[in-house]
């Protein structure tokens, strides 16, 4: 390089005699700095390499890490040696192009010096830039494996008439090629410019335009236009997912006029690269400038000026006559792209009134009022469940179990093992590391039920003396058989396992303190973590962890394993990233042991015409879909990725790509695949969009007549207003004859705001997955959360209670407001009676203690609202269905009498019999006074 002005060797390494022998030191020295510090990294990179290889292997996915590594290793290889190939031609140009005569500005010794710096330099220019654009091409290693595996969605865009798969799969490969190759021609022709200033400045002369010079820079010019010519081309697929017409999508101005500008566009610059071409061989730079000339002025006039004057003059005056064939196209392809398309919508005339045969019909549903949200529940785990200071949770997860013949909805939280508890003194390298390895069990609680304290109940709770947990009915009786017994309830991976364990250490591991208080220890039998059965391995953790201790410990041995990545998601995560995560992993109870469940998406911003939701945490997408269940075993660290929707061509292409890491539904244990819920994330997303899109009309959905939206409650200690978020329930489906597991939300429209209806997602069965709307008739009025939040602020028994309770000291915090939908059948003439009920719970908490206290439920109705000391006592208020409740010989509130008050014809006798049955309440409380203090008179005179 720089042959026509170097007599010397071009990389002539000989500096005696250049530059001064303190420089020379200060080079050498560096060179072997440089050295180095290359030598280590290409060392870490490998052992970073060789510990994932050992961690994928351990899973069973080595392959899966194989076919990546060598798809990124393969595009990097690829697109350094294309990036390096073209700057080192065009920089070779630069030095045999530069034919101006030298100058003398430098001594000669010095130019020696320069030269051979300069050479250097482009040596280390190019591979710098190249391993830039190597890496640039590694990380869309997703992106070509997508294309060349992708498979048919068997639907057509309405313009152009390819399938989606190509919007989805191929043509973000071509926008990521072009726009790669015209990045690398910039970035080439700053570099070629700024290295011909250089070459002439060494040589002591002026910057002269020669010929060579012109024609290099014509041809990376040329080639720029070309690039762009080809990007012109490409954004006339682009334009399905345009922005500017009165819906996203192509629009009339996009496909009448962008489309065809476009066109001419690219043809423009395809043009303008051959007049820049011709211009190498012509005097002067007139083509050259012209070219980019008139290309910029067609995109002004193609682009903005036409589009913008079809848009004022045609489209603005008959706005909808010209956009609703491409509003219908947006309809039908967002409501594809969100799985709206198969929504099933009936009628719900509801009344306003509850009957006690409506709630008779629905016992099961309001035996299931989720009163325990997640937060304060949450805080009562950690005040009364942790057991040990070492434990913790992180939240509580809504499921369904049958818990002595009955389908239940629970609230269970893993009790999971947290470091940073333990006291300071005790936080070892020894104890955070061999010894405190797992979380224990966890705590499960019915959602309705809580003590005369305010405290839930219990299905499962403590560890057991004999370490094994065991769901239980209310009241723990021993005779009952039990439908789960978890025989392993230990928890080596979850949501807060995120630091490295090693197990079968010469350090026990601590387990349980059983009956005699002694703490047990356990070896751990599984099959999680990487065996640490020689140096090399030790040695490679040690340097993964920046932990010396892993390498110079007594305590590991050859049955030693090192666990890490234990974190649930971060687990799942760097076996298949191209997944997204829903927010929330839930663990189910099994008799095998303890189980996590990880929903995950497949998304693409690519969709035609589907509108995009932007997503704080998956970012910007118009297509998603819940293809797959990821489950973790908690004791072994498992996971098994097992497809739930085949009919989704991203998973199928992933499939394609990665057939060993992906399994059929079916192979999932049916104990299992019964907890299965319908994910709250895809459901917000969702149901957010069907706040517009539930309307099919074009017409309709131009003018925005009946626009929905999420309802609003009052929650917390300050009660401020928040939007709804989505919530199970058990309830029977209008039509059903059985209770369902189901996820709901309930719409509302107009100002004020009243009820519009509710959607729903089935979780149980057969059904799972499938999506209900019922809708409100427009005719009457439906209360909406707010104005129940308004009633319940506007009785004056419930706003004295709040008043004297809710004082300096204390703090109320009011829980979710819930939509309750219920429906009856009339067994003689068969009509069906559909009716709402409002469910809120009232937590009571000592300030400054996170122990809150559930004191009291509201119920309501369009025309009531109630507020009593339990739901039975609250429904019997609220519709005159009462049930007696008598106390079990364990305690537990037992329901075994069922009285209709609201049959009677006569008011009088209804009241004597509200009288009677609250004289019996408080005769038996009496009693239990009595017994209470007799109690502790024979206990003071024992003392």
């Amino acid at each position: 390089m720089f042959a026509n002005f170097q007599q010397e060797p071009e990389f002539n390494l000989d500096l005696k005699g250049i530059i001064p022998s303190n420089t020379t030191k200060l080079l050498k020295w560096g060179a072997l700095i440089l050295g180095l510090v290359s030598i280590f990294l290409v060392l870490s990179l490998l052992r970073s390499m060789y510990t994932d290889w050992l961690w994928f292997g351990e899973l069973g996915f080595r392959s899966v890490y194989v076919k990546v590594i060598i798809a990124r290793v393969g595009l990097f290889v690829i697109g350094g040696l294309i990036f390096g190939i073209l700057l080192g031609t065009s920089l070779y140009f630069v030095g045999r192009g530069s034919g101006a005569p030298e100058g003398d500005s430098f001594p000669q010794t010095s130019v020696k010096f320069i030269k051979v710096l300069m050479s250097w330099g482009v040596a280390a220019i190019t591979i710098v830039l190249s391993i830039v654009f190597g890496f640039i091409a590694a990380s869309k290693w997703e992106m070509f494996l997508r294309f060349w595996s992708g498979l048919p969605f068997g639907t057509e865009d309405p313009v152009f008439y390819k399938d989606v798969s190509f919007y989805v799969f191929t043509l973000p490969l071509y926008e990521f090629l072009q726009g790669w190759v015209l990045g690398a021609a910039v970035v080439i022709l700053l570099v070629t410019i700024g290295f011909y200033f250089l070459v002439y400045s060494v040589r002591g002369t002026g910057f002269v335009f020669t010929s060579a010079l012109k024609i290099h820079v014509s041809i990376i010019g040329a080639l720029l236009m070309w690039v762009l010519a080809v990007g012109h081309w490409l954004d006339r697929w682009g334009l399905l997912m345009s922005e500017r017409g009165a819906v996203f999508g192509a629009a009339y101005v996009d496909v009448h006029a962008l489309k065809s500008a476009l066109l001419i566009l690219a043809v423009v610059a395809a043009a303008c690269g051959g007049l820049i071409l011709v211009n190498a061989y012509v005097r002067g730079v007139r083509l050259l400038i012209g070219g980019v000339a008139l290309w910029g002025v067609m995109v002004v006039l193609l682009s903005i000026v036409w589009p913008n004057t079809m848009q004022r003059l045609t489209v603005n005056p008959n706005e909808f006559a010209k956009e609703r064939q491409f509003i219908e196209r947006n309809i039908e392809f967002t409501r594809m792209g969100f799985g709206l398309q198969d929504i099933i919508e009936r009628p719900y005339a509801v009344e306003r009134t509850l009957s006690a045969e409506l709630i008779s019909q629905n016992l099961e549903t309001v035996d299931n009022i989720r009163l325990w949200d997640h937060g304060p529940l949450s805080d009562v785990y950690k005040q009364i469940q942790l057991i040990r200071p070492y434990y913790d949770f992180k939240d509580a997860d809504v499921d369904r179990y049958v818990v002595d013949g009955k389908y239940r909805q629970v609230m269970l939280a893993a009790r999971e093992v947290a470091h940073e508890k333990l006291d300071p003194d005790s936080r070892t390298w020894i104890n955070e590391k061999l010894r405190y390895t797992h979380g224990f069990g966890m705590a499960m609680s019915p959602v309705t039920e809580f003590s005369p304290e305010g405290r839930p109940e219990f299905f499962a709770k403590d560890i057991p003396h004999d370490g094994v947990i065991a769901v239980r009915p209310l009241g723990g009786q021993s005779d009952v058989e039990l439908e789960t017994v978890v025989a392993n309830p230990r928890i080596y991976y979850g949501e807060k396992t995120d630091s490295y364990v090693i197990v079968n250490t010469n350090t026990s591991e601590l387990d349980y303190q059983s009956e005699g208080g002694e703490l047990k220890s356990v070896k751990y039998t599984g099959k999680g973590g990487v065996s640490l059965d020689s140096f090399f391995r030790r040695l490679a953790y040690a340097w993964e962890f920046a932990d010396i201790n892993i390498l110079v410990t007594g305590e590991i041995t050859s049955d030693s394993r090192i666990q890490y990545r234990r974190e649930v998601q971060d687990r799942v995560s760097r076996v298949a990233p191209f997944l997204r995560l829903d927010n929330d992993p839930y663990i189910v109870a099994t008799n095998d042991g303890l189980f996590w469940i990880q929903d995950a998406y497949t998304v693409s911003d690519g969709y035609p015409y589907s509108d995009p939701t932007l997503d704080q945490k998956e970012g910007r997408f118009n297509y998603v879909r819940n293809s797959v269940k990821v489950i973790i075993d908690a004791f072994n660290g498992t996971l098994g990725f097992y497809v739930v929707d085949e009919n989704d061509p991203i998973i199928r292409t992933y499939q394609q790509i990665f057939p060993e890491l992906f399994l059929s539904v079916d192979d999932v244990d049916q104990t299992l695949r019964d907890h299965f819920r319908f994910p709250q994330d895809l459901f917000r997303f969702q149901a957010d969009k069907y706040l517009r899109y539930h309307m099919l009309d074009p017409q309709d959905f131009y003018n925005s007549e009946d626009i929905w939206s999420i309802p609003s409650e009052k929650f917390g200690q300050t009660a401020e207003l928040q939007p709804v978020e989505p919530y199970y329930v058990i309830m029977k489906i209008p039509g059903e004859e059985q209770v369902e597991f189901v996820l709901l939300i309930p719409y509302t429209r107009n100002d004020p705001p009243i009820m519009a209806g509710w959607l729903a997602a089935r979780n149980d069965g057969d059904n799972y997955g499938q999506l209900l709307a019922f809708n409100f008739p427009k005719d009457r009025q439906v209360d909406s959360p707010q104005q129940i939040e308004a009633k319940i602020d506007n009785d004056p028994d419930i706003s004295e209670w709040f008043t004297l309770r809710c004082q300096e000291g204390s703090d109320c915090i009011r829980g979710n407001l819930l939509v309750i939908p219920l429906a009856s059948i009339d067994q003689v003439t068969g009509k069906e009676t559909l009716g709402i009920l409002y469910a809120e719970p009232i937590y009571l908490q000592a300030e400054g203690i996170k122990f809150p206290e559930l004191k009291r439920v509201i119920l309501a109705t369009g025309e009531k609202v109630v507020m009593e000391s339990s739901v039975d006592a609250a429904v019997c208020s609220l519709t005159g269905f009462c049930r007696d409740v008598v106390t079990n010989s364990t305690g537990m509130a037992q329901v075994t009498v069922v009285k209709d008050t609201s049959a009677s014809s006569d008011p009088m006798k209804v009241e004597i019999e509200l009288v009677t049955e609250a004289l019996k309440v408080l005769k038996k409380g009496v009693s239990n006074l009595e017994e209470a203090l007799q109690r502790l008179t024979d206990l003071t005179k024992e003392r």
